[in-house]
């Protein structure tokens, strides 16, 4: 058995939202879900899913604004890391500074640790602190799958002048967190198309390879 994954595109960042879930127990986590949860509440209910964990890889508005109405609708705690909770607590704040709606936090929640392991079913899910697009940034990973939120896309990185970022944070989370576990793992990022460790490794022209070779 293997998680299965589906993604959706969400709102006006065009934030990747994620539903995983075990195939053998159909237990699953929903992960990040900015803008429009009615859309992964859909897939849900059509899938006969149970939801055991919401996760948020960070917690800027487009990746936390939609979770409130998630756990609302499917009772299940939201997992963070305690060093984005600042970022949380000023999600209102947020929203407004990009003239997008007042939004609330979801009301229970959960702190992530580095190194913990969220059990989905006969499969689970573990966590990664990898800070630099925000404090609390945190990757998740099955198998050979990752969820990296806003750390890294396909030939970029994500944006480290917003409070809390700091690219040369980043750019070691990358080097020496995600890179050695192998060029063959998928990454599933928080905007754009996925990649694979090996391709952003050879070729990223911020964290790569050849960023500072002659």
């Amino acid at each position: 058995m293997a998680v299965e994954w589906q993604r959706f595109v969400l709102g006006p960042f065009e934030t990747n939202a994620y539903l995983v879930r075990c195939a053998g127990t159909r237990e699953a986590a929903v992960l990040d879900v900015g803008f429009e949860p009615e859309v992964v509440l859909r897939a849900i209910r059509a899938g006969g899913l149970s939801v055991r964990h919401l996760l948020l890889t960070h917690a800027h508005y487009d990746h936390v604004a939609g979770m409130r109405a998630m756990q609302e609708a499917v009772g299940a705690p939201c997992w963070l890391h305690p060093d984005d909770g600042p970022l949380l607590a000023a999600l209102a704040q947020q929203g407004a500074a990009f003239g997008l709606p007042d939004a609330a936090a979801p009301e229970t929640m959960q702190w992530l640790e580095d190194g913990q392991t969220l059990s989905l079913g006969a499969e689970s899910l573990s966590v990664l602190h990898t800070p630099g697009h925000s404090p609390g940034s945190v990757t998740f990973r099955s198998g050979d799958t990752l969820w990296v939120g806003d750390l890294l896309f396909q030939g970029s990185v994500g944006r480290t002048d917003l409070p809390g970022g700091s690219f040369e944070a980043l750019a070691r989370s990358v080097r020496s967190r995600l890179f050695p576990l192998g060029d063959s793992i998928q990454v599933l990022p928080g905007h754009g198309p996925e990649t694979t460790l090996g391709a952003e490794r050879r070729s990223n022209p911020f964290v790569g390879d050849r960023v500072g070779a002659p």
